[in-house]
């Protein structure tokens, strides 16, 4: 089963790569990690959106990566032909279900009309991001189409109520939020002007090995030897399900984990697997 497994993974990313090349990486904007002391009035706050980042370019679809999104044509034709960046969506806790649905070569239709593209920032465009919010929101009511939205942005007076805001998101199984510096201009790259807030840390590993089960889970994996995009080696051993540790993510995927924070030589306190990341 595994080795069935570890082929399919192997024969989807290989066709999957055949595809890209009809696209380039696009240049996005990463966010930096919250930190307390900010003046949070000077930011436009939104949801983080547990979805797919996806660049629109005017005609396609476009994944992080540089992979076309194979959507309907129906789910884009009502969108503008400028450049657009936002989160493919499902809903709140609907990850794998989302993933599975961006992932297929062949739309699934059904499964697409549960989709929706939320645009939260205009790629190249002049001005501070509170000029190019509106513009966003403009655009979504000039080309009125059930698939293409606005991403909510807001303000909050102080830290105490961001961090209200945060805690009612979590409770209703939202991933955390989002704080754009209200004054910045269309940057790209990883940088300060966006912050990501959230209960706990999340980053991504390779899957480079397999540590044996004990005890209860002999026979089974115990643990992953993973390594993140710093070259930090770690073992991952908890938050599997027993159908996890039966039939691991297969070597060389590439998986998100938790974690509270980093030691003094930068490896994951508390590290807790959460799922495979599809390749894109």
């Amino acid at each position: 089963m595994m080795r069935w497994l570890r082929i399919c993974f192997w024969l989807w990313l290989i066709s999957h790569n055949l595809t890209s090349a009809y696209a380039q990486v696009p240049e996005i904007l990463l966010a930096q990690v919250y930190h307390d002391g900010l003046h949070v009035d000077d930011y436009l706050v939104s949801e983080k959106l547990d979805g797919i980042r996806a660049v629109w370019d005017g005609k396609q679809l476009i994944s992080r990566q540089g992979h076309p999104i194979h959507a309907p044509a129906w789910f884009v034709k009502d969108f503008p032909k400028q450049a657009l960046d936002g989160e493919l969506w499902m809903g709140r806790a609907q990850f794998e279900r989302l993933s599975a649905t961006v992932r297929r070569s062949q739309p699934d239709e059904a499964e697409w009309r549960r989709v929706a593209y939320y645009v939260f920032e205009l790629p190249t465009a002049p001005g501070s991001f509170v000029q190019r919010a509106r513009q966003i929101e403009q655009l979504a009511q000039r080309h009125p189409s059930r698939y293409l939205k606005a991403i909510k942005q807001f303000r909050v007076a102080d830290t105490a109520a961001l961090k209200r805001t945060l805690d009612w998101v979590v409770a209703h199984k939202g991933e955390g939020l989002m704080l754009h510096q209200a004054d910045a201009p269309y940057l790209t790259g990883r940088s300060h002007v966006l912050l990501k807030l959230k209960p706990h840390l999340d980053a991504e590993a390779k899957v480079l090995a397999y540590v044996p089960g004990k005890g209860k889970y002999q026979g089974k994996m115990g643990a992953l030897v993973v390594e993140t995009a710093q070259g930090i080696r770690f073992k991952l051993g908890t938050g599997f399900k027993d159908a996890d540790r039966a039939h691991p993510p297969p070597i060389g995927s590439q998986v998100t984990f938790t974690y509270r924070d980093l030691t003094k030589n930068g490896k994951p306190k508390f590290a807790r697997f959460l799922r495979v990341r599809p390749p894109e």
